[in-house]
């Protein structure tokens, strides 16, 4: 009679043994429920780029709006929390704790940010959860290697490497010069020109720097005034760019102006004004004008300005995108989402060009850079206009 009883006891603690193995093996990731999937962002919302950290906000909300209103992704709901890191790394990885930890997000998406990235990627990790697509094009998005890391933007490292050669053959020019923040930024912004230059054998005529923060280039436009620089690579963002073309205008001083995807957005023109026109810069996906030639972008731009009382962006897009791609990723990883599942299928995905003149983007189990292909739009009447096709390292495409 004891041999049965413990036989039994046995028996029954194999078969609970199992039945939590099973469980376990079932249960779905942080973040996933029956009918939710909850998504986390990370954005500048009070900071110095809060004027991006909101429009790729309202982008994302687009998308997700429109997706729940379809029926979901495979029956679930998408839910999307923001949190604002005000643009200080120390702020992200609060804003990531949280977010990871208390809200238990399945994924990171569209976090803005170089430095933000990188202070809040360890806290992901640390819990399995992806970093897809920040909005940043710095190299440490996807290298090293890690299997979390996903990125869709060309680096401003590769943007300059590509985009300086081809205007210095196009414009015959001799001279090239640049003025650059002194930070991680403009100095990819830099070292990517002067590798391009090295292709063509050439050096910069002239190289200047600021800080950042700084409102007065007068001494640096003059520096490269009288250094009698042709073409001018910018690593500058938003009030450095229209700070040194105005001062440069002013001075009688016109060179071919040059800049990174980081000067790629409407407010050069609405702040800088007519003094703008003519400046060139890499950009890959279109700004989505309410007026645009291309009807599907005039469409998307009013139903975008109908929704939320303001025109977009090409941040609103790049919010926009993330999500739909994240969208078409976890229907093809079917009903049992999990990490693994999603990797799975990115690491298979071909991503084809968009209604806004996105490149061609594939995975791979050893690929996190959908694409590093770039092309150049130009100020023109006050609107940004593409000019001129995607070059990669590959023969170039439309």
């Amino acid at each position: 009679m004891k041999l049965t009883i413990k036989t039994a006891a046995v028996l029954a603690t194999l078969v609970m043994g199992a039945t939590l193995a099973q469980a376990q093996k079932v249960a779905p990731p942080q973040g996933v429920s029956k009918d939710e999937i909850t998504l986390g962002s990370i954005q500048d919302l009070s900071g110095p780029l809060a004027g991006f950290g909101k429009q790729a906000r309202l982008g994302m909300m687009l998308a997700v709006d429109e997706i729940n209103e379809t029926g979901g992704v495979n029956g679930r709901k998408l839910k999307l929390l923001v949190e604002d890191s005000g643009y200080d790394p120390k702020k992200a990885v609060l804003a990531a704790q949280k977010l990871v930890n208390q809200d238990k997000i399945f994924m990171m998406v569209g976090h803005i940010g170089t430095a933000q990235n990188m202070a809040a990627m360890p806290v992901q990790f640390e819990k399995n959860v992806i970093n897809f697509f920040p909005i940043t094009a710095a190299r440490e998005m996807y290298e090293p290697f890690h299997k979390l890391k996903y990125s869709f933007a060309a680096t401003y490292y590769d943007q300059m490497r590509r985009v300086v050669p081809q205007m210095v053959k196009e414009k015959g020019t001799k001279k090239v010069c640049t003025i650059y923040q002194d930070d991680d930024f403009g100095l990819e912004v830099l070292r990517g020109a002067e590798a391009g230059l090295k292709t063509i054998n050439l050096e910069f005529a002239e190289k200047t720097s600021f800080k950042r923060g700084a409102t007065d280039f007068s001494s640096q436009v003059a520096k490269m005034k009288a250094a009698g620089c042709e073409l001018v690579v910018l690593g500058t963002i938003i009030r450095e760019t229209i700070g040194t073309i105005g001062e440069s205008r002013k001075t009688g001083f016109n060179p071919t102006f040059l800049g990174s995807s980081a000067a790629y957005t409407d407010l050069i023109h609405k702040l800088g004004g007519k003094a703008m026109d003519g400046l060139y810069a890499a950009m890959t996906v279109q700004n989505p004008y309410t007026d645009e030639a291309s009807q599907p972008i005039r469409f998307w731009a009013n139903k975008y300005k109908t929704k939320f009382n303001e025109d977009p962006t090409v941040f609103s897009v790049y919010g926009y995108i993330i999500i739909n791609t994240f969208i078409n990723a976890a229907n093809k990883a079917g009903k049992n989402l999990t990490t693994d599942s999603f990797i799975k299928v990115m690491d298979s995905m071909t991503i084809p060009p968009d209604i806004f003149g996105s490149s061609t983007a594939t995975y791979s189990p050893t690929k996190r850079l959908g694409s590093d292909a770039t092309r150049l739009s130009q100020i023109q009447d006050g609107k940004w206009k593409v000019v001129g096709p995607y070059i990669t390292d590959a023969p170039a495409k439309k």
